[in-house]
């Protein structure tokens, strides 16, 4: 293969989900391959353009934020363009909407004749119309390489011919995994699962969604590494019969997060004070993601466990959840990275009710103590502290992003030879 220094430079086209847990984390990949000297055009909705972080001076000229007017659909409220502005139950509209972005996508693709797409899970249509166009296309997934693999065969996506039906068929592992494991669905979460292949009123399943993107890419890229799950991606592109390439961790620099040109944030200045007077690896991060929302009592039984740990915490919330009632919305794959993690040793699950998946504070305190103070725990430590060299390891993440660069380089001259 030709060194990617030695070839030209790319214009790749990023089209995310509208949930900024899929937004962020393309927009973080956008500028990984912008500092390596290829033209991104990162395209979404006016209102999630205009939300998203800063871009870095030195890459404003290489990014392009393209915004695309979501169309007005009934049931969908007013503004609502990302997750984040909607309950549950308007989750089909918004699926809807975010299909109606077709024409103006298009418009685009032929105007600019972009060499790569990268898109993401939902729009099914899209892999067929780049192909028309002639542009090279690729799944970005920015959940790990066990979800999509226990999902199975694209083709079984598509069809709904996935034998699976009921509940306890997810809660175990699938047939096409051949190596040993444990990680399955719990009985509070098989039934997400079941309705994945399910028709909803988008017009379209997420099983079919997700079949045709697999089917219609030249490659799965998938953020994560070999380091951490070797055989769930080699499982992956056994299954799907395509190219899959990790494109690593893409762990951000810490002074880009932790530090201000322009001065230090005093919020950032009252926790980093806070945080020097506790001893090294006595305060516990809490952190839900930008996507989940749990119910009001579950909220309230996690900060009483928190209390009773008396174990000193650094809780991060991005919104308040205090209006939050009746609306819980569980991330189909955090159970999954949930048993990944305990196999691993990484971490410990907090036991929870098997039928409704809640959870007691008592359980949260007694799981904090476990993982952090007692004997039992050292283990979880000492496994946590070796998978920390790897994940911060910025010399084998950009090495990732490396051969990422001479994939999509070098697959692109094999398509522009064929159609030559």
């Amino acid at each position: 293969m030709a060194a990617a220094k030695d070839q030209k430079s790319l214009h790749i086209v990023m089209f995310p989900w509208l949930a900024f847990g899929h937004i962020i984390p393309y927009l973080d990949l956008s500028k990984l391959l912008a500092q390596k000297g290829h033209k991104i055009s990162f395209i979404s909705t006016p209102r999630n353009i205009d939300r998203l972080p800063k871009l870095p001076p030195d890459l404003t000229s290489s990014i392009n934020l393209v915004k695309i007017p979501l169309p007005e659909i009934a049931g969908l409220p007013e503004n609502a363009e990302a997750t984040t502005d909607i309950h549950g139950g308007q989750m089909d509209h918004l699926k809807k909407a975010f299909d109606g972005l077709e024409t103006g996508l298009t418009r685009f693709l032929e105007e600019s004749n972009p060499d790569w797409v990268f898109y993401d899970f939902a729009p099914h249509w899209l892999p067929p119309v780049a192909a028309r166009l002639g542009i090279s296309r690729a799944f970005f997934s920015i959940i790990n390489a066990w979800f999509l693999a226990f999902l199975g065969p694209a083709n079984a996506l598509i069809s709904g011919s996935d034998d699976r039906a009921k509940p306890e068929d997810f809660m175990v592992p699938p047939k096409w995994v051949k190596f040993e494991t444990k990680v399955a669905y719990r009985r509070f979460e098989a039934n997400w699962a079941v309705g994945f292949g399910q028709n909803t009123d988008s017009g379209f399943s997420d099983s079919y969604r997700q079949g045709k993107v697999f089917v219609g890419s030249e490659a799965i890229l998938v953020r994560h590494c070999y380091e951490f799950e070797p055989e769930w991606l080699n499982l992956l592109e056994e299954i799907n019969h395509r190219p899959v390439v990790p494109v690593g961790l893409m762990p951000p620099r810490v002074q880009d997060h932790y530090t201000n040109k322009d001065g230090d944030d005093e919020i950032w200045v009252t926790l980093r004070n806070w945080l020097d007077g506790k001893s090294k690896g006595s305060v516990v991060y809490v952190a839900l993601g930008s996507e989940l929302t749990p119910s009001q009592d579950q909220l309230s039984e996690l900060a009483h466990g928190l209390e009773l740990s008396e174990v000193p915490f650094f809780w991060v919330m991005r919104k308040p959840f205090g209006s939050i009632e009746s609306d819980s919305v569980e991330l189909p794959d955090q159970g999954l990275n949930s048993r990944v993690v305990a196999e691993k040793q990484l971490g410990m699950e907090i036991p929870r009710n098997e039928e409704d998946g809640s959870y007691t504070r008592n359980l949260v305190a007694d799981s904090i103590r476990l993982v952090m103070f007692e004997n039992d725990g050292k283990i979880f430590r000492k496994r946590a502290k070796e998978m920390a060299a790897i994940f911060g390891d910025m010399e084998l993440q950009s090495r990732y992003i490396d051969n990422l660069v001479e994939f999509l380089q070098n697959r692109r001259i094999l398509s522009e030879t064929l159609i030559a």
